[in-house]
């Protein structure tokens, strides 16, 4: 039977008869927009990083020149040398042809030795990249299931337990987990060795072993905050109305945790992470030098003493690039695991 409403010229027939428009496409347009929005505001973000970086060294004063020809410089060498690397144009065109030179993978070479930059990091790249990823993934794991563990038990012993370990972790810097590890397991009880690094494809049993502890030293404190946020983020999820409504339908307490409430009440975790990458490149730093690998940190930071300006430049541009990497993968899971967020784009 057809029913027309008058005035309207609207047949319900044809309109339940009407297959509904699949929404595949708007997901799809949505998450492109969100993939440009992203890409144009992180474009932004890495130009600014990048001239802030290039700018240091053009003011610091440091110069080739003394490094190259020594104390005897007169001041017509120097300024033919600084003729030749191209340092007497100005700032901004400087930075322009750093910067063609760095969208394709040069970052300079050394003032010391003149060995490329790039190959440079890439031999020592490995080495921090391995201790962090462990790191990660040591904090991802072990954060996670301490945070779910509280929130599911909360109130229990676990979760008093969870709490304190958290407080006593946060207050512990890095270099102080570093030695206690080293004394306990290297020293005392002899079951690692306490500094040192060997490839992966040289001895990946070795190498797993001399990564652990700096990854676990490096790790602790971005246990502490994964497990204290997911706990929190899940707490305040299991108190919404559609868990209740799950609860009522008789889905089981673990469809209800891993489809409902950890894909809601992620979100912070997940923002703290992206807010841990940088501090784990950054304390590679100090653990390397504590567990002596010659690791991007110490290079970073051996090249700084020295006055070695593309060096340093170098290792920020790379510590940008990965920064701005993995806070795009954040943002990617971010809205993946947020449904209301990704219906509102």
């Amino acid at each position: 039977m057809t029913v027309s409403v008058a005035g309207t010229g609207w047949d319900t027939a044809a309109a339940v008869a009407r297959p509904a428009r699949p929404r595949r496409t708007g997901a799809l347009g949505g998450a492109a927009r969100w993939l440009l929005r992203t890409v144009a505001l992180t474009i932004p973000v890495f130009l600014f990083a990048t001239f802030l970086t290039f700018l240091l060294g053009a003011v610091s004063g440091l110069s080739p020149a003394g490094l190259l020809l020594g104390d005897s410089a007169t001041p017509a060498d120097v300024a033919r040398v600084r003729a030749e690397l191209g340092l007497d144009r100005p700032v901004v065109v400087q930075y322009v042809d750093w910067l063609s030179h760095v969208v394709r993978g040069d970052l300079g070479s050394s003032w010391l030795n003149g060995v490329s930059v790039t190959s440079q990091i890439g031999d020592r790249l490995a080495v921090s990249l391995s201790v962090a990823a462990f790191a990660l993934l040591i904090a991802v794991v072990a954060g996670t299931l301490l945070g779910i563990g509280a929130a599911v038990w909360r109130g229990s012993i676990f979760d008093r337990a969870v709490t304190g370990f958290c407080s006593v972790v946060s207050a512990l810097p890095p270099f102080v987990v570093a030695v206690a590890l080293i004394v306990v397991f290297s020293v005392l009880l002899g079951l690692v060795p306490s500094a040192g690094y060997v490839p992966f494809s040289q001895d990946p049993g070795m190498w797993l072993t001399l990564i652990t502890l700096p990854a676990i030293a490096l790790s602790l404190d971005a246990v502490a905050d994964i497990a204290r946020q997911l706990r929190t983020g899940l707490v305040s999820a299991y108190q919404e109305n559609y868990v209740l409504g799950a609860v009522v339908r008789g889905l089981s307490p673990r469809r209800i945790l891993l489809v409902h409430v950890l894909r809601n009440g992620a979100g912070p975790a997940l923002s703290v992470l992206g807010l841990r990458i940088p501090m784990l490149v950054g304390g590679a730093v100090v653990t390397e030098s504590i567990f002596g690998m010659s690791g991007f940190g110490r290079f970073a930071a051996d090249g700084a003493l020295r006055g070695d300006v593309p060096v340093v430049q170098g290792t920020l541009v790379v510590a940008v690039v990965v920064v701005l990497a993995a806070n795009l993968v954040v943002d990617t899971l971010l809205l993946r695991l947020r449904p209301a967020a990704r219906r509102r784009s």
